[in-house]
């Protein structure tokens, strides 16, 4: 076998790992959406229906709203009828409440997380060591911390409060901006930034209109990474919320009936709704995304 067709041959298996690969990974999320489409009586069905004959809009219908077109049938009005108590909770304030507790969370973490990241990288205002231990306060398992934050948080009067989640996501996610951020400010030369001070720019217009510009989509990049762990957190928005804040991951848990169990149809109309804005926004900033986590790769 000589050298030309063991690098065919190894282009071949190549492709294939990354075929299988593609496969393994695709399959879940085509899983959820065929379920959100599928009625009750296929969600147990043995062998697996992989894309229901009779898919309808039934599940989101029941989820997202209980308006009944004309047009629909009477296995779905049914079917609607059957899980109406699922649906008297609506999942709009579970949306707006991870909108808002997410976004805000984020913002405030990536905002001071710019700020050290800046002081590290230029100032050195914190040692290797104590990065390293900033970033080891994030490994520590959210369930550890769970419990003493109820206590604490009862006693303070943050339970079940928006503020009292922004809070504990923002301290949370800050090693995380910190690291990223501060990886983008490394790769700016600091001959720029004093070259624009040597013309008469102050520090801080030399940040917002030098530095930030040219890190600007390590910013995005890092917005989009923070708001993912946010937005689809659910140990401790669960231990720390009750009735009055809930959000879209507690929610998802809820759709389950003394009778017939979990209700999958429900919980996968559910789920393509938390997992659709996510994709708007990664495709919207899509050039952002991928200059921001390969500029950190490119060495001056």
């Amino acid at each position: 076998m000589n050298r030309v067709t063991k690098a065919r041959l190894f282009t071949i298996f190549r492709y294939a790992m990354l075929v299988v690969w593609s496969v393994i990974v695709a399959f879940p999320i085509f899983w959820i959406v065929s379920t959100s489409f599928k009625p009750d009586w296929e969600w147990h069905a043995w062998p697996p229906v992989y894309w229901s004959n009779e898919a309808s809009w039934v599940n989101y219908q029941a989820v997202w709203g209980r308006e009944q077109s004309p047009r629909t049938t009477l296995e779905q009005k049914t079917q609607t009828a059957r899980y109406e108590s699922h649906s008297a909770n609506k999942p709009w304030q579970a949306l707006w409440n991870s909108l808002y507790i997410a976004i805000t969370a984020t913002a405030l973490s990536v905002a001071f997380g710019a700020i050290l990241a800046y002081g590290v990288s230029r100032y050195r205002i914190l040692s290797e060591i104590r990065m390293f231990q900033l970033l080891v306060l994030r490994m520590i398992p959210p369930i550890v911390v769970a419990a003493p934050l109820t206590l604490y948080y009862s006693a303070i009067h943050l339970m079940d409060t928006a503020l009292g989640l922004i809070i504990v996501y923002f301290i949370t996610t800050l090693p995380y901006s910190v690291w990223m951020t501060k990886s983008f400010v490394d790769e700016v030369p600091v001959e720029i930034e004093q070259a624009a001070e040597i013309l008469g720019a102050t520090k801080w217009q030399a940040i917002r209109e030098v530095i930030f510009p040219l890190i600007r989509s390590g910013i995005v990049a890092t917005f989009l990474f923070i708001l993912i762990l946010t937005w689809s957190e659910y140990l401790l928005s669960l231990m720390l919320s009750k009735v009055d804040v809930v959000t879209l991951p507690v929610q998802l848990a809820k759709y389950e009936g003394s009778d017939e169990g979990r209700v999958y149809g429900h919980q996968a109309a559910l789920a393509v709704g938390i997992t659709l804005p996510l994709m708007v926004i990664g495709i919207f900033i899509r050039k952002h995304l991928v200059r921001g986590f390969t500029f950190g790769m490119v060495k001056r």
